[in-house]
């Protein structure tokens, strides 16, 4: 296992105060290599992949390629895997691995989509909890059989984002290629503060150091960002650059590294950060200094 790489998450470009004049996707990718990113962890949204045809995504690809840039994830469109029939959201996860195919991407996320105050679609809990397992499950085979990794994504802005309901899901899934996405704020968010939280709040006493230890083993992708303790609009986690929020990285890295994360990504996720692009430099700073003191 050699020395950790680093990528960011591209959708931080294009949403948040981006959302209504994104920076352009070249000048992005300029940017990162610029700054001694190893990769980029993609984001197959517009206008950075303004259609999913074979033709844009070679130029895409081609882009990252004439930069240095390797790939360490791709996040992209899906329907609601609760509400959506069977075929629509297989449909979209063939959909999906054809951009990981032709990118060289080696992880596919996935989020609930739907809102955690209600079940939607009129269902009852544990329907559209076994549901959510099942479609996932075949999922994850599909992705297994395209040699690429189905990672979940769990945060305060999607449904079932309760500790229990985070490690009970992974449990239900119960396939080798199924592993969650460990965001180090959401985990805060979700594990300290109970962020929009279905029913009864629950809180783990001992943060996201524990949150991580009741995944063990299945850790399969991990996003690295600080904390503020606000929420984005009032949503999902307000995804503070690193250094400037609460999170004890001390104990957060050894704790991944505990829980069994050993893959080499360690991405940066500026999600919906005001200025992103303006921050990112000294983020990478942040990392760079976690890398040396935890990454080798």
């Amino acid at each position: 296992m050699g020395k950790k790489k680093t990528s960011i998450g591209a959708w931080a470009f294009i949403w948040g105060g981006y959302s209504e004049e994104p920076i352009p996707h070249e000048e992005v990718v300029k940017k990162l290599a610029e700054l001694g990113f190893d990769g980029i962890e993609v984001a197959a949204f517009p206008p950075y992949l303004e259609s999913n045809t074979r033709e844009n995504r070679l130029a895409m690809k081609k882009l990252y390629d004439d930069y240095g840039l390797a790939r360490s994830g791709l996040a992209a469109p899906f329907p609601s895997p609760c509400t959506s029939t069977r075929d629509e959201y297989l449909d979209a996860v063939k959909s999906n691995l054809e951009i990981c195919e032709d990118i060289d991407i080696p992880k596919l996320r996935v989020d609930t989509v739907d809102s955690p105050v209600a079940v939607p679609g009129g269902m009852d809990y544990e329907s559209c909890f076994s549901k959510v397992a099942d479609i996932w499950r075949e999922s994850a085979e599909l992705c297994e059989k395209a040699g690429r990794q189905l990672i979940w994504e769990f945060e305060p802005g999607f449904l079932f984002n309760k500790p229990s309901e985070v490690v009970r899901m992974v449990y239900k899934v119960d396939h080798p290629n199924f592993t969650t996405l460990f965001d180090s704020c959401h985990a805060h968010m979700c594990g300290v503060l109970a962020s929009r939280q279905l029913g009864d709040p629950e809180v783990l006493p001992g943060g996201v150091v524990q949150f991580a230890h009741m995944l063990t083993g299945k850790i399969g992708h991990i996003h690295l960002i600080d904390s503020d303790e606000t929420l984005h609009d009032g949503d999902t986690s307000a995804h503070a650059p690193l250094g400037t929020g609460v999170l004890n990285f001390d104990e957060i890295m050894p704790a991944i590294a505990e829980a069994g994360y050993a893959d080499d990504w360690w991405p940066i996720d500026l999600c919906f950060w005001p200025n992103a692009l303006d921050v990112t430099a000294d983020s990478k700073k942040h990392l760079d200094a976690l890398i040396a003191k935890f990454g080798n």
